[in-house]
């Protein structure tokens, strides 16, 4: 891996894209176009999110019936599709956020993900500790394949705004 995190499907800034962000900036309902474009962006990531949503889902438990949370379905509620456009980064990616209230476990989606898991007290004992693995690579393994299909899809929501801008000068 090259130091970027694994938690995000991108589709990175190009010319075209900020261009096309430009272009609707000068219209006059370009808030509105925005909107519909980042709608549709998203909308083109969604079924992504959805595997990866599934893929967590499919990890072991334990099956203990405790107080807290579910520790799955919290981290699959998380992964959401996330489209920006201008600033210092532009474009969409699939994303899973941390999970700040659950069992104390902010970096959930990140920990479950990776080979070496992570390390936690004994319930009700604070002195030994256990390491604990997840599903190794679900979030990547959700995507794994279908890179280009994703990309494909937001870079055609991105035509059809230019389609729909250009339609209107012409």
């Amino acid at each position: 891996m090259s130091g970027e995190p694994p938690f995000r499907l991108g589709v990175e800034t190009h010319e075209g894209l900020a261009a096309l962000v430009r272009a609707i900036r000068e219209e006059a309902d370009g808030k509105a176009l925005r909107k519909d474009l980042a709608k549709n962006m998203r909308d083109a990531l969604r079924p992504g999110a959805e595997q990866a949503k599934g893929s967590i889902m499919g990890m072991a438990s334990s099956g203990r019936s405790s107080t807290a949370p579910a520790l799955r379905s919290a981290i699959a509620r998380k992964i959401r599709p996330e489209v920006k456009l201008g600033g210092r980064w532009s474009g969409a990616r699939v994303k899973a956020f941390k999970t700040k209230n659950i069992r104390g476990f902010p970096n959930a989606p990140k920990r479950t993900n990776r080979a070496s898991g992570w390390r936690h007290p004994v319930w009700g004992d604070r002195e030994n500790w256990v390491q604990q693995r997840g599903k190794l690579e679900w979030f990547d393994r959700a995507f794994r394949g279908r890179e280009a299909l994703y990309k494909a899809a937001v870079e055609q929501a991105m035509e059809e705004m230019a389609r729909r801008i250009a339609d209107r000068a012409g």
